[in-house]
């Protein structure tokens, strides 16, 4: 079932299945100017970008859930890309950008995104969900929306702070699966030039505070790839120069964030050898690293009926406390 753009972000509907966590409607879809006490929805980018290869393309919404009482919608077709603010009732100041999976087809913005939000709402962190761009909805550059459009993010709210009642330095970057990617590109190449300056908010650092990718696309490697990263990315096989250039695990340094993974043993479309191999790299850098491994939860559990969602979460926050995120 399609649907409207503005039914993305004008509700939440209840939760439902074994994690059993209510979700509580919002109240607006824009705040008033000036005012972060409502849902708000905040475009990246002064104008369109470029490099759209169909400009007439249109948003898509789709329902993918036949559970009652439980929603998971999808979008694609994104030509301008957006955030949707969740400021905390009672903020503590941190922020976290979340970034949603979809095999870069489509951004699954409600279980990997707004129900994550909702959540960490509730530990007094603001949330950012980020609608971006995707490589298979066509691209000259397909390899750098994403990570332009979160790297874009991170500055903007950086640079939207006061306004949020963040402290700018408090800000990480959460994201699955194929969001998985642009987050740990975020964690280790959170300094490449992805896009020119358009304002003054690109003179602020896009470097998360920590970073955590949950059952993350992260190599572009064939032998341990999930199967449509190089055509995603690509258009086919990489060469020795991208797999090298764009495997996260591959530009580990010690200036890279420090890294919460969270991975099933039993994912059978993103093998667990990603999350692995960037541990690895971590480790070997001495970056700040703490992973889980479940035996099921299969791929793209986010927070929904089933799956290790009641268990990863808490951890998460135990991890973003004692990176101090928050106190």
């Amino acid at each position: 079932m399609n649907l409207s753009r503005r039914d993305l972000v004008k509700s939440h509907l209840v939760l439902a299945g074994a994690s059993a966590i209510s979700l509580g409607a919002a109240a607006k879809v824009r705040a008033q100017p000036g005012s972060a006490g409502a849902r708000e929805v905040l475009e990246l980018w002064p104008h369109p970008p470029a490099g759209a290869l169909h400009p007439d393309m249109a948003e898509v919404i789709e329902q993918t859930s036949s559970s009652p009482g439980y929603s998971s919608r999808r979008a694609k077709g994104i030509s301008k890309p957006y955030m949707i603010a969740f400021p905390a009732a009672q903020p503590n100041g941190s922020a976290m950008l979340i970034i949603p999976g979809g095999g870069f087809a489509w951004n699954y913005f409600e279980h990997e995104g707004y129900y994550i939000a909702d959540i960490l709402n509730r530990a007094g962190i603001s949330c950012f969900v980020l609608i971006y761009r995707l490589a298979q909805d066509g691209w000259s550059d397909p390899a750098s929306v994403g990570p332009a459009d979160a790297q874009r993010a991170m500055r903007l709210i950086r640079a939207q702070a006061s306004r949020f009642h963040l402290d700018p330095a408090r800000v990480g970057v959460l994201g699955f699966s194929a969001g998985g990617f642009l987050t740990t590109t975020l964690a280790t190449r959170h300094s490449t030039p992805f896009y020119k300056p358009v304002d003054a908010a690109d003179q602020l650092s896009a470097r998360p505070l920590l970073t955590a990718p949950i059952y993350p696309v992260q190599s572009v490697d064939p032998a341990y790839a999930y199967g449509e990263v190089a055509p995603s990315l690509f258009g086919g096989q990489p060469t020795a120069a991208q797999i090298r250039e764009w495997s996260p695990d591959l530009n580990v340094t010690p200036m890279a964030a420090p890294t919460f993974l969270v991975h099933a043993e039993d994912d059978n479309a993103v093998p667990v050898a990603n999350t692995m191999r960037l541990r690895d790299a971590m480790v070997a850098a001495k970056v700040t690293v703490e992973t889980h491994l479940f035996a099921r939860g299969g791929h793209g559990f986010g927070i929904g009926p089933g799956g290790p969602d009641g268990l990863w979460l808490p951890l998460f926050v135990n991890f973003a406390r004692q990176e101090k995120l928050f106190v």
